[in-house]
């Protein structure tokens, strides 16, 4: 197998145009372009295929089909010179035909690791009774650790460690699940040492495991009594980074299935025909992950589960194996696995970083680009679409907001974790009416939607740190532009053009949709969610409620909005 560049060379030069500068809140930056080649944004690849020993919902899925479909996956990927990590459910890590394959792939650019859903030998095993319907049963209360007692957790990690080093000789650096509780991360990290872990990609409702409003992509230090919830300081984060699955459509998969009770899907997955099974979208999604002006870093995981068997997902690797492969001979980002990221995002970071995701074209027969901004204190995502301007997403991240799972068991077959609300374009939305804040102004004596042309987004610095983003907007409707900062405590907008514009910001959502608003006072927000209270605070700007159908008003003061989410109250 052709030597893998190290991550560390592949990261010093990926090249893409960014620009440094210093920027201040008075709206001025000063940018100076970094030269080609200099050290950037790493964009990094994960290759995750996880490993089940059977699959009970399709008898036609044997455990030949299930077994061959990895072996399929591992001839692809050594085609590329391509490593990855694979993970191990503990029905497949005791199987002696896994343990063989794996065994023999080079350990220089492929890990083995744990998947951390429970089947019927591993309860067994740590001495309690099986209540699943099948030897591995995908419902939240029998086959994840939210179904278990914390010290029943401990348990069950105990068998698998234990069983993982005597077949490998070593315990497993990175383990992944749909969703793993934060008492089962500590206890993981203090006593086996692990370094990298991941859950399921932000859905509602999908397969009955519900994330919602969490750090969107890339990776986060988990607050010790919250799993899902990012930590705002490192004394109440549990040391490892938690990597988000799947790779979503960042303009797409947010709105996908407005309505109805379940949310689709549209990811790399390579099962999926319009996502990572079309060629079309997989170009698209990866031309935007390696040109998009970012800052931190770029991340996204690409790979697939045995249960949907190669003859589902082979198409889709055909096609992004060899692509992946190009970039990376491109130095357009890197391939690693889940460990060695997680070894080099706790030595890059010390707390959860501020990161973007940025889309800047679209597929041929949209016009819409995107941002998703991601700090300690918050995440928002900023849609442009027929000209006009939708902050479709605003979640707080708070860590002192408890999870339900760390001292209680799931008792359905569901299992769902939230943050903090303050602006939720698909829960407060119905088809026809899109919830969203609104740039709109008096122009006229009437209240006029505004409309621009295409945002420009610039990384800007403070010192020697990237953490911020700039978006400059030119106006149609009015002459001037609209500047916008996201750094990781603020959203800050600033109009710059003709003198006198009365603009604001407009909250709509859709009737009778339950709001998380107890109070607005004129500098701040204040809210309450699932007994958590928590505030906006208006540092420039005034908020109100009109009762005129918007659920809140924000106006402009002095040219200026500054929303400061940082309040942990």
């Amino acid at each position: 197998m052709k030597d893998e560049i190290s991550g560390k060379v592949r990261r010093s030069i990926i090249g893409c145009f960014v620009f440094l500068g210093v920027f201040n809140f008075s709206g001025a930056v000063w940018a100076q372009p970094v030269a080609s080649g200099e050290p950037t944004v790493p964009k990094i690849v994960n290759i995750v295929n996880f490993i089940r020993l059977l699959e009970p919902r399709d008898p036609a899925i044997t455990e030949d089909v299930l077994y061959q479909t990895v072996v399929e996956q591992i001839a692809i990927m050594r085609k590329y010179h391509l490593g990855g990590t694979f993970l191990l459910q503990y029905d497949a890590l005791i199987d002696p035909r896994y343990q063989t394959l794996l065994r023999s792939l080079p350990g220089d650019s492929f890990e083995i690791g744990a998947w951390w859903e429970l089947p019927q030998p591993l309860i067994e095993k740590a001495g309690m009774q099986w209540r699943g319907r099948y030897p591995w049963d995908w419902h939240a209360n029998v086959g994840f650790v939210t179904g278990y007692t914390p010290s029943e957790r401990e348990k069950l990690i105990d068998v698998y460690m234990q069983d993982f080093k005597k077949i490998f000789g070593y315990y497993p650096k990175s383990v992944g699940s749909w969703f793993i509780d934060a008492h089962s991360l500590s206890y993981m990290y203090e006593k086996y040492h692990i370094v990298a872990s991941s859950n399921c990609k932000d859905q509602y409702g999908t397969d009955g495991y519900t994330l919602w409003g969490g750090y969107w992509n890339q990776a986060y230090y988990p607050s010790k009594i919250n799993s899902y919830m990012p930590a705002q300081t490192a004394q109440n984060q549990v040391p490892v980074p938690v990597f988000r699955m799947l790779g979503s459509d960042p303009i797409r998969q947010y709105d996908n299935g407005l309505g109805l009770a379940r949310q689709g899907v549209i990811t790399i997955e390579p099962v999926y025909k319009f996502g990572g099974g079309d060629s079309t979208w997989v170009k698209w999604f990866l031309t935007a992950f390696t040109n998009g002006p970012e800052l931190g870093f770029n991340y996204t995981q690409v790979g697939q589960e045995n249960s949907f068997t190669w003859k589902n997902m082979a198409k889709g690797f055909e096609i992004q194996m060899p692509m992946i492969a190009r970039l990376r001979d491109e130095h357009k980002l890197t391939v690693e696995t889940m460990a060695a990221s997680g070894n080099w995002f706790k030595k890059q970071f010390k707390v959860t970083p501020t990161t973007t995701f940025t889309v800047t074209r679209d597929l041929d027969s949209s016009d819409c680009k995107t941002i998703w901004f991601n700090s300690r204190f918050y995440r928002t995502n900023i849609i442009w679409e027929k000209g006009t301007l939708r902050i479709r997403d605003i979640h707080l991240f708070n860590e002192h907001f408890p999870s339900r799972y760390e001292t209680s068991i799931a008792t359905s077959n569901e299992c769902s974790f939230f943050t903090l609300p303050f602006v939720d374009g698909y829960l407060w939305s119905k088809p026809g009416q899109l919830a969203g804040l609104r740039l709109k102004a008096l122009i006229n004596g009437e209240a006029i939607q505004l409309e621009g042309g295409d945002p420009e987004f610039v990384p800007v610095a403070r010192g020697k740190e990237i953490s911020r983003m700039h978006i400059s907007w030119p106006m149609k409707t009015v002459k001037g532009k609209f500047e916008i900062d996201l750094n990781e405590q603020q959203l800050v907008v600033k109009w710059q053009g003709e003198p006198g514009i009365d603009w604001y910001l407009e909250l709509n959502t859709a009737k009778d949709v339950p709001l998380p608003f107890k109070k607005v006072d004129a500098g701040a927000i204040n809210c309450q969610f699932e007994n958590m209270n928590y505030r906006i605070r208006a540092e420039k700007g005034t908020c109100s409620q009109p009762g005129n159908g918007a659920v809140l008003h924000i106006s402009q003061q002095g040219g200026s909005i500054v929303l400061n989410f940082s309040s942990q109250e």
